[in-house]
């Protein structure tokens, strides 16, 4: 029986809710910050597990490993660390501060800025308070800040230091639930009515008594609201997810327990804490397992993190795509200067046996048999040069991770285990393990959960859809998207195209909002066109089909260029292996804007023989991509192109290059 359901016993009913410390509901769903939803609980195996508030969970871990290293954050180049005790004690007295501040009961603590200690600190603080801590990225203009804050009626703003203060500053006045703002990073510049440094702040709640912040702790229930994470607002304005309890500590216990993952794991923190992959990797994961935290610099996205998982060596890591390609540019670096690197990558993943290899089941015994490692010393120096060596749990999310960059990994016995997973199933939904991994599948479903391909096609090609009780509650304050991403039945119809195999291993193939449907009414996916595209033409960066409502396909391309360490804008300069594929043709080009000015006659035929490739696989004429054009400059997240998590926003592109693709179609 389904908690929610009513049993023919009312009062024992009650009395089962105050045991499992669940809220009375009746529905899978709600869009209201107090609501309560119906638990996907089984009688027995992963889905009976005993439901346990965010707290819970903490507090355990605090009475085992007290005194061990929660998070270590470098200060004056040197490692400072906090324990667990002095964690949660930090936890405490942030709640009071909130408290004391005047935060009412699931109303929002936005948190604006770089991954830190402070950032934890107020995000569990938060949540013993019983408010919604909602992460905004710090890549946000100060409208979209606004509208998160507003959204989730934030009575605190919690932001990093005097850039971030000003966004607020800007957008104040349209806050009306806005009590104050806290800064904890630099020095407050000008002091204001309610704004508070950090110290000041972790003082001022000292004086509320421990017993009414352990009465609004003991007040949690596991099927309420814990906290709220915005979407990149790839597919319209961002949405608050709300996550309870119950999603995220059932979540981490069955991740961890599928994924084999042992005690005191070590982890880089360094993607965005508003994203819920970062949130779940780098605070629940580390707080389940009694991991320790380790945060990269301000600029680990410009390149840096390398250097700090150097320095941490990391046990669990997590990257989107663009982060594995930087690794994997840094390898190619060392693999041009050392010949034994060189013979060892080019053997490995040039095997004419590879492809029959990859389809076992476990990438061990891929090596055990066909592989020997002859050179396994050689192969383990690389790795410990990219501060990977000790890294049991390499994981890709966020995006589709290029082939070229798996098989690269997959050829050093370093196979990245793509995950898949959205805000709204609280984090990864499927997951590998080394002894049972296909490449370009995102694993099988976590233990507990269900998937399944809803109206799949001839090729079963359909959505996915999940069920499970890491499947979110809803969108804040947004009934009709709520009822159309939840059905009664509480399966999240998730808006991607995929398709699962004999054995259960997913394989994302595109999303329906994202789908092309040309004139003639063809509905055609465009992410495995973009990505043949890209695997046929290795210089090429980005990809977008365009088409919709169109005749026929065309495509805008970019070109794979250096990007400005300082602002993370791409250059005018072609990367390095870009060069190198480029004088491959007889090409002696080395801007983007050479190529497009003169339109190099070698690398257009190369781009167009890619096509002509691709084009030969269509499955219909209709998805044969008839012109393309190469763009001046690589999408940037300034211009809002992709999100902070590296997925194209294609309504921006489309738009911005209107004129662009009106050529294509204008009749000659």
């Amino acid at each position: 029986m389904h908690q929610g359901q009513k049993p023919p016993d009312a009062g024992g009913s009650r009395k089962r809710l105050l045991e499992l410390n669940l809220a009375p509901a009746d529905r899978f769903w709600t869009s209201a910050r107090d609501g309560a939803v119906k638990l996907h609980m089984e009688e027995t195996g992963p889905a009976s597990e005993p439901p346990v508030t965010t707290h819970q969970l903490l507090r355990d871990t605090v009475e085992r490993f007290g005194g061990h290293p929660a998070m270590v954050v470098k200060k004056d180049g040197q490692w400072k660390t906090t324990t667990y005790l002095q964690f949660y004690q930090a936890c405490r007295a942030a709640a009071k501060s909130f408290l004391k501040l005047g935060l009412k009961r699931l109303h929002g603590v936005g948190i604006l800025g770089h991954n830190s200690p402070e950032w934890f600190i107020a995000f569990i603080g938060a949540t013993m308070a019983r408010g919604l801590p909602s992460g905004i990225y710090s890549t946000n203009s100060a409208d979209a800040c606004q509208y998160v804050a507003s959204n989730c009626e934030a009575n605190i703003l919690v932001v990093e230091n005097q850039h971030q203060l000003e966004k607020i500053l800007q957008v104040q006045d349209r806050l009306p639930h806005l009590k104050a703002i806290v800064q904890y990073s630099d020095e407050v510049k000008e002091k204001r009515p309610n704004l508070y440094t950090w110290a000041e702040f972790m003082q001022l709640g000292s004086e509320i008594p421990d017993s009414e912040l352990d009465d609004i702790i003991a007040s949690q229930r596991v099927n309420q609201c814990c906290t709220l994470i915005y979407t990149s607002g790839t597919t319209g304005p961002p949405k608050g997810v709300m996550l309870s309890h119950d999603n995220i500590t059932w979540l981490i216990k069955m991740f961890c327990k599928q994924s084999g993952l042992q005690e005191k794991q070590i982890v880089v923190s360094y993607l965005p804490l508003s994203h819920v992959a970062a949130q779940f990797f780098d605070i629940w994961l580390s707080i389940y397992l009694g991991g320790t935290t380790y945060f990269a610099n301000k600029d680990a996205l410009k390149g840096s993190v390398v250097d700090t998982l150097k320095e941490v060596r990391p046990t669990v890591f997590f990257g989107v795509p663009r982060t594995w390609e930087k690794i994997q540019a840094i390898l190619e670096d060392m693999q041009s200067t050392s010949s034994s690197m060189q013979g060892s990558i080019s053997t490995r993943t040039s095997n004419p046996g590879m492809e029959t290899n990859l389809n076992q089941k476990n990438v061990n015994d891929w090596v055990a048999a066909g592989n020997p490692l002859a050179d396994h010393l050689v192969l383990q120096k690389k790795k410990a040069d990219l501060g990977l060596d000790r890294c049991i749990l390499p994981l890709a999310g966020g995006a589709p991770t290029q082939r070229e960059t798996l098989d690269l990994f997959l050829g050093l016995n370093f196979p990245i285990i793509e995950l898949y997973g959205t805000s709204e199933s609280s984090g990864p939904n499927t997951t590998s393990v080394a002894c049972d991994y296909r490449i370009t599948s995102c694993g099988k479903m976590v233990t507990g959960s269900r998937t399944r391909i809803h109206t799949p096609d001839e090729d079963g090609n359909g959505e996915i859809c999940l069920r499970g009780r890491h499947v979110f509650m809803g969108y804040l304050n947004m009934v009709e998207n709520t009822k159309e991403a939840l059905d009664e039945e509480g399966w999240l119809h998730s808006g991607d195209i995929g398709k699962l195999d004999q054995d259960g291993f997913l394989y994302i193939t595109g999303r329906i909002k994202e789908m092309v449907i040309t004139a003639g009414g063809e509905n055609i996916p465009p992410v495995p066109i973009e990505n043949a595209l890209k695997k046929e033409v290795p210089i090429i960066s980005n990809a977008v089909l365009v088409g919709d409502k169109r005749k026929f396909l065309s495509m805008l391309v970019t070109l794979k260029s250096s990007t400005d360490p300082n602002t993370l804008e791409p250059k005018d300069d072609l990367t390095p292996d870009a060069i190198q594929f480029l004088q491959q043709l007889g090409s002696s080009a080395t801007r983007v804007s050479e190529v497009v000015r003169s339109k190099d006659p070698a690398i257009y035929k190369a781009i167009q023989e890619g096509f002509n490739r691709v084009n030969q696989k269509a499955v219909s004429n209709a998805q044969r991509v008839q012109k393309w054009v190469i763009l001046e400059k690589d999408f940037s997240v300034d211009d809002g192109e992709p999100s902070p998590t590296m997925k194209t926003k294609r309504s921006i592109i489309l738009k911005k290059y209107e004129k662009v693709i009106d050529e294509f179609y204008k009749v000659n």
